[in-house]
């Protein structure tokens, strides 16, 4: 059997990211896809939230602060939306306990799947070393997060747990 990953939706090319629109396509997601390994969720809407849906950020802090109820999660609209993050965080967990996932492809910079940067809450479009609420719950269950600059990478790592 193929070793499964988990990938977020907007990287294949579905209509989910907060702004209505989608990442992608990309070849290397393309082939997984084809090959069987491909696992999709956006955290976000499976959380509950909307396509489209107001930009979130993380003010004073990163997804694993959020996870231990330190931060919340902000919209534009000064919505607090902390508990869909957390519970598509959630989802995206029981999907990698189910499916023996080691390793995901996450959207880079997103509040939710951010795996190097996020945004620093200010809403002025400054990123800062961290992790979205997503990809820091799938880190700290050992999930090794790349996001879609680092499919090479990610490939490198599904060929030697294969």
């Amino acid at each position: 059997m193929s070793a499964k990953v988990l990938v977020s939706r907007c990287l294949l090319g579905h209509r989910v990211r907060y702004d209505g629109g989608a990442s992608g396509p990309y070849d290397q997601l393309a082939k997984w896809q084809d090959e069987g390994r491909v696992i999709a969720l956006c955290p976000e809407v499976a959380g509950g939230l909307p396509t489209p849906r107001a930009a979130a950020e993380i003010p004073g802090g990163q997804g694993v602060d959020v996870l231990s109820g330190r931060a919340p999660v902000i919209t534009t609209d000064g919505e607090d939306v902390t508990a869909a993050f957390v519970s598509g965080a959630e989802q995206a967990l029981e999907l990698v306990k189910q499916h023996g996932i080691r390793i995901a492809i996450l959207k880079a910079n997103s509040p939710s799947c951010g795996n190097r940067l996020t945004y620093d809450g200010s809403f002025s479009g400054t990123k800062v070393a961290g992790q979205g609420v997503t990809a820091a719950l799938l880190s700290a269950a050992g999930v090794q997060v790349f996001n879609e600059l680092e499919l090479a990478e990610a490939a490198h790592a599904l060929a030697d747990i294969s």
